[in-house]
C-alpha cells in the first residue's frame, strides 16, 4: 500500500507543471491533456492506467516512476530514460509520440505498441520487445544489439537496422521493402 496521496478518474489539462508544482502522488485512471512535464521530477511517481495526450515530457526525471496500462499519445518523450522507471508490471502503448534518444535499455517490454511513432536513435540494448508492433515508425539510427525481437512486427515501419546474428529476431514480420535493415552488415547492394 502506497503513503501516496491518491487522484482517481481526474482530467488534468493546460498544466505547466514547471511553474506549477507536480505533486508526487498516485494516479489512478486519470488523463493529462497538454500538459507540460519538461524537466519536472516525476521519480515515485505511480500512474496506473492513465492516459497522457499532447504532453511534453522533455528533460524530465522518472527515475523510480511507475507506469502500468499508461498511454501515450503524441507526446514529446525526447531523451527520457525509461529504462530507469519501476520496471514492477509496466506496462505502454505510444501512439504518434516523439521517443528519440530515449533508452528502453535491457527492459522487459513484452507486446508493446509503437504507432507512428519518431524513434531516431532510441537505444532498445538488451531490452525483451517480444511480440512488439513497430506500425509506421522511423527508427533511423535506434540500437538493436542482443535485444529480444521474437514475434515483433516491424512490416510497417522504417529506417530500421538490425544484426540477426546479434539479436534474436524468431518469427519476427519484416517487409521485403525492409530487407536492407537485416543486411547492411553484409556490405551488399540490393536492387
Amino acid at each position: 500500500m502506497s503513503d501516496l496521496e491518491l487522484f482517481e478518474n481526474k482530467i488534468f489539462v493546460n498544466i505547466n507543471f514547471e511553474k506549477r508544482s507536480f505533486i508526487k502522488a498516485e494516479y489512478e485512471n486519470c488523463e493529462f491533456k497538454n500538459c507540460i512535464f519538461s524537466n519536472v521530477k516525476l521519480s515515485e511517481s505511480i500512474f496506473i492506467s492513465c492516459t497522457f495526450l499532447d504532453c511534453d515530457f522533455a528533460g524530465s526525471n522518472i527515475s523510480a516512476t511507475v507506469f502500468r496500462d499508461a498511454k501515450f499519445h503524441k507526446c514529446n518523450l525526447s531523451g527520457l530514460q525509461f529504462d530507469s522507471c519501476n520496471q514492477l508490471l509496466l506496462s505502454f502503448e505510444f501512439t504518434s509520440c516523439k521517443l528519440n534518444l530515449a533508452s528502453f535499455f535491457g527492459m522487459k517490454m513484452l507486446k508493446t505498441e509503437f504507432e507512428k511513432c519518431e524513434m531516431v536513435e532510441t537505444d532498445f540494448g538488451r531490452a525483451d520487445l517480444s511480440g512488439s508492433v513497430f506500425n509506421d515508425c522511423d527508427l533511423k539510427n535506434s540500437i538493436f544489439d542482443n535485444s529480444n525481437l521474437s514475434k515483433c512486427d516491424f512490416r510497417k515501419t522504417y529506417n530500421y537496422v538490425i544484426d540477426p546474428d546479434n539479436n534474436k529476431i524468431s518469427k519476427a514480420k519484416f517487409s521485403l521493402i525492409g530487407i536492407p535493415g537485416l543486411l547492411t552488415k553484409y556490405d551488399i547492394l540490393i536492387e
